[in-house]
């Protein structure tokens, strides 16, 4: 079986922009949040493996409750930029992974959920 390689875009996100800005640390994330923001609900519902092929992997992977997760995507520079690892109150969206496997929710903060 063939592998297909990752769509380029999604909607109106431009995929391969957001997933060459590894922490949004050149700031291309931040200029594509309204184009995020529009997808949002055809986000929601997709495979923990979907979420990954779209936006490539997260820069946290955040653990919750009842089997739950989070993928974390930074959208501006920050802290966790110059030294990974260190706590970041930097723009960021979360997205909600239940226990089996799918996005139930979208949400922005600063630093983590």
């Amino acid at each position: 079986m063939a592998c297909n390689p990752a769509p380029d875009t999604f909607g109106k996100l431009d995929l391969k922009k957001w997933r060459g800005d590894r922490g949004g640390c050149n700031g291309v994330r931040a200029t594509l949040v309204p184009d995020f923001r529009a997808e949002i609900q055809n986000l929601k519902g997709k495979t923990t493996n979907t979420i990954g092929e779209l936006l490539g992997r997260p820069d946290i992977n955040q653990i919750a409750d009842r089997n739950q997760k989070f993928y974390i995507y930074f959208l501006e520079k920050g802290s966790h930029c110059d030294q990974p690892g260190l706590k970041s109150n930097s723009r960021s969206v979360a997205i909600r992974m239940s226990a089996i496997g799918l996005a139930t929710e979208v949400t922005f903060q600063n630093g983590l959920p």
